[in-house]
């Protein structure tokens, strides 16, 4: 199992915590998914077959780009 913290400065509300909380989810090989509104950090326990770059990229698509933590 693998964890992936990340900052996603663009999370500003309780649906954006919503959005990529369900969009994430829904990756295979995704466990879990914590986004915080008020540190803007999300936090992604995952194992194959999902990838750090394919989360990342997932997050961009739906308008939270990632940042290192």
């Amino acid at each position: 199992m693998t964890t992936l913290t990340v900052k996603a400065p663009n999370i500003s509300c309780g649906h954006c915590v919503h959005t990529i909380q369900d969009e994430v989810g829904e990756l295979a090989g995704v466990k879990s998914v914590q986004a915080k509104e008020d540190s803007k950090v999300v936090t992604v326990t995952f194992e194959a077959p999902a990838t750090t770059a394919q989360i990342e990229a997932l997050m961009a698509e739906i308008g939270y780009p990632a940042e290192p933590a």
